[in-house]
């Protein structure tokens, strides 16, 4: 029995280490994209909005919620909390969203998905946020 509570503890441990709870803000502020970014819109269009719902349910439906506003079941855990996708998308641009997506962000649990999605499953996850209200 210890030594189930002593791998549970570690386990959340290291996912807490995983997620970047160090509560620091870093947020670059959505008009200091990087220049490898700067300036891209999605090639796909709204019409692939459909794929990258089913993207977004499996990858970040849980930490962002279902509708996007940083509710998922793991966003109590998270400090800082996860982004409302649904104001960030209509205060930035597809080059923002990109960039995030592809790159992560220091000192929270967004992770980088660059090499875990291709790039046209990150444009389909853009769509799809576009959708949120």
């Amino acid at each position: 029995m210890r030594k189930i509570f002593f791998m549970m503890l570690l386990l959340t441990a290291l996912a807490l280490t995983a997620c970047g709870t160090s509560g620091a803000d870093t947020d670059t502020p959505p008009d200091m994209v990087p220049a490898d970014f700067a300036g891209k819109t999605n090639p796909l269009g709204a019409d692939v909005a459909e794929a990258g719902a089913e993207i977004y349910q499996a990858n970040c439906q849980s930490c962002h919620g279902s509708r996007g506003h940083g509710d998922g079941p793991s966003a109590a855990v998270l400090n800082p909390a996860p982004k409302n996708l649904a104001e960030l998308q209509a205060q930035v641009g597809d080059d923002y969203l990109f960039w995030r997506i592809n790159s992560g962000k220091d000192g929270t649990a967004m992770v980088p998905w660059k090499g875990i999605l291709t790039e046209e499953q990150i444009w389909q996850v853009i769509a799809f946020i576009r959708t949120l209200k």
